[in-house]
């Protein structure tokens, strides 16, 4: 049972929840101008990796015949034969209650907006085989999580004042497309070959990566104006700048005739980078306080 678990771990990349957990932790901290209860962030946390958990198990039944036949995926534990589909089939079902209980638990707007959430939890999986856009859709996707955060603090979206979540939520957007951007040149023949769409295989690796270093200076400017706005004050204003030291160091890992460090682009730097600004928020509030 330790070996099936280690396995299905690994086909989901369970660790990556650390991309877009502490975006929703922001989202949280921001709403609440702190820390909330304790029950809260529990139940966030739960949300969190149940919608995780949900997605990837989601992506890996969705492509495990593109993965086969993709020489850099055919060693995942699916098309290796390690894991059965319908394992993967019970963990997008029992996430899916999972992720019920913790909407209800946190508040009725949550649970009311869940069947736009599992639209797009489920359904970005597929954009790639009809639009280019696909990069975009998971930025939002993910973009859902401080959202989803603010919303289970506040209760609402639409007020002038839940401003900073549309921000974040566009910020994240941002930044997930652009580094998806850069994950994708990898695949760039293969999606050609198999007719699946992507910004690489549309327009070629220099403009994908040309396109990924405009998403993040986006991201930046929007996340400089969020610090601003609400007077995040010196220790956001000094993470922000660990942040965008990150981004430079992403982008200079990789180029149109050397995508050989692509892994470390997409999956270490890019941690730091969320866990960085999360702990500028945090700061900033705190220093706020004070």
């Amino acid at each position: 049972m330790g070996r099936g678990v280690r396995v299905f771990l690994e086909a989901i990349k369970f660790e990556h929840t650390i991309f877009a957990l502490p975006f929703a932790y922001i989202g949280m901290l921001l709403a609440a101008g702190g820390w909330p209860r304790l029950d809260q962030v529990f139940w966030i946390t739960v949300a969190m990796a149940a919608a995780r958990t949900l997605a990837m198990s989601m992506n890996r039944l969705a492509d495990r015949e593109y993965d086969a036949r993709n020489p850099r995926t055919a060693n995942r534990p699916l098309p290796r034969g390690l894991l059965r589909p319908e394992t993967l089939q019970w963990a997008v079902g029992v996430s899916g209650v999972i992720l019920v209980i913790a909407a209800w638990a946190l508040n009725p707007l949550c649970v009311a907006l869940l069947p736009v959430a599992l639209l797009f939890l489920i359904g970005y999986h597929y954009t790639k085989r009809f639009t280019w856009l696909s990069h975009w859709i998971l930025g939002f996707t993910d973009g859902l999580a401080p959202m989803g955060a603010w919303i289970a603090l506040r209760g609402s979206f639409w007020k002038p004042e839940d401003l900073p979540a549309w921000i974040l939520t566009a910020a994240v957007t941002l930044w997930i497309a652009g580094f998806d951007l850069i994950y994708a040149c990898q695949d760039v023949d293969f999606d050609r070959r198999e007719g699946l769409h992507s910004v690489p295989a549309r327009f070629g690796v220099a403009a994908a990566l040309r396109l990924a270093r405009l998403n993040h200076l986006g991201m930046l400017l929007l996340l400089a104006g969020l610090g601003l706005g609400l007077r995040l004050g010196w220790p956001y204003g000094l993470g922000l700048a660990g942040v965008a030291a990150l981004l430079v160091y992403e982008h200079r890992l990789v180029s149109p005739e050397d995508l050989s460090r692509v892994d470390v682009a997409f999956f270490n730097v890019n941690a730091y980078i969320s866990v960085l600004l999360f702990a500028a928020t945090w700061g900033g509030l705190a220093w706020g306080r004070w």
